[in-house]
């Protein structure tokens, strides 16, 4: 079964499933605690949210700087900032997931495994070349009309 065929029925359900643990969480510790620990939540979503991009942005231009190509920064600091978001939305399930992308060991394997897997599907394929350098006045195949028109 496809991934995209499961989205639809699991955004249908969460909602669902949300109200369901806000009553039995609110049964177990009372209501005032209740909403204090989804306005903690949100509070942290929040913190992490402001602070994500610019370091994300941070990490992506030092692994640039060391010739790394920076697509395992980004896809952490976009898993994080997803943590974040969904830290944000009131409800237990979400808050779960999101602290779990907020795990530096967990977020660092997802994005190595996605990086891995759209390797695969790319083909990862390098592409091998040479060339050689021709300064335009002595290029063999332009014609003298088109040399003459690239002068001033």
């Amino acid at each position: 079964m496809k991934l995209s065929s499961l989205i639809l029925p699991a955004l249908l359900l969460l909602p669902v499933v949300e109200i369901y643990t806000f009553v039995v969480v609110g049964g177990w510790i009372g209501a005032g605690p209740t909403v204090a620990l989804v306005v903690l939540a949100a509070l942290v979503g929040l913190g992490r949210l402001q602070r994500g991009g610019l370091e994300t942005l941070m990490r992506a231009r030092a692994a640039m700087a060391a010739g790394i190509p920076p697509e395992r920064e980004l896809l952490e600091g976009a898993l994080a900032m997803l943590g974040g978001l969904l830290l944000l939305i009131p409800g237990f399930v979400t808050d779960l997931l999101g602290i779990a992308l907020l795990v530096p060991a967990i977020r660092v394997r997802l994005a190595a495994r996605a990086v891995r897997a759209a390797g695969v599907r790319a083909g990862a394929r390098v592409i091998d070349g040479e060339y050689r350098r021709v300064d335009e006045a002595g290029a063999p195949g332009l014609d003298s009309e088109r040399r003459d028109r690239s002068k001033p």
